[in-house]
């Protein structure tokens, strides 16, 4: 799929856009199956100074933004997230500009996976549907323009 949208983060907000969440009984919580790309004010969430694979646009513990190409807090910003499971291909556009690509579904996601803190859970992006959630921290966040094409 290509899911474009647009998102304004409050000053200090934490958020994210997740993909193949399984909603079975033995999963609690979204991220405990859906990998995640992070939307987040870089400037001061602390989060942010915790590496760089946990900045927006970051495939969250995992693969780092190439750029910090995000507006500041309370301004919109763009973003299309592609996961190719054909392809094998995940990406990430921030603003216009490609910040973030990522393997799905191989062998190299997976040892991806095993590097993160996600190492120990046992669903964590194995699924390949599933359902795309907007993750909520208790911040402000906006979204709006929410489109999804089937690939």
């Amino acid at each position: 799929f290509i899911l474009s949208l647009d998102w304004k983060i409050s000053e200090g907000g934490n958020s994210g856009v997740m993909w193949g969440v399984n909603e079975d009984a033995e999963y609690k919580k979204p991220y405990h199956t859906g990998p995640e790309i992070q939307v987040l004010d870089n400037e001061r969430h602390p989060d942010a100074k915790a590496g760089k694979t946990h900045q927006a646009g970051a495939l969250y513990d995992m693969e780092a933004p190439s750029e910090d190409v995000t507006k500041p807090a309370g301004e919109w910003n763009t973003m299309v997230i592609t996961i190719d499971n054909g392809e094998k291909r995940g990406s990430v556009e921030l603003n216009g500009t490609e910040v973030t690509t990522f393997p799905v579904g191989n062998e190299i996601w997976s040892t991806m996976v095993s590097k993160s803190k996600f190492a120990d859970w046992d669903g964590f992006g194995k699924f390949i549907q599933g359902k795309i959630v907007l993750q909520d921290h208790g911040d402000k966040v906006w979204y709006r323009d929410i489109k999804i094409k089937e690939l």
